[in-house]
């Protein structure tokens, strides 16, 4: 499992989780979003502006 936390949100992937590539986001302990990586739209929740730049930013630095 990798946990990240930035901007007030905290971003979790598990290796050996289902597919498609994803991430969990959560604020204050609700789930905000799952994202798909892959196609780039949520699986469940909305994701915000600002949600989808931090993954964004993540994923350039190849956190996720």
């Amino acid at each position: 499992m990798g946990k990240i936390r930035r901007g007030g949100y905290v971003f979790v992937t598990w290796k050996s989780d289902h597919s498609p590539r994803h991430v969990h986001v959560y604020c204050d302990g609700e789930l905000i979003v799952k994202w798909d990586l892959d196609s780039r739209k949520p699986m469940i929740g909305k994701a915000t502006r600002r949600v989808r730049l931090l993954i964004e930013q993540l994923e350039s630095e190849g956190a996720l």
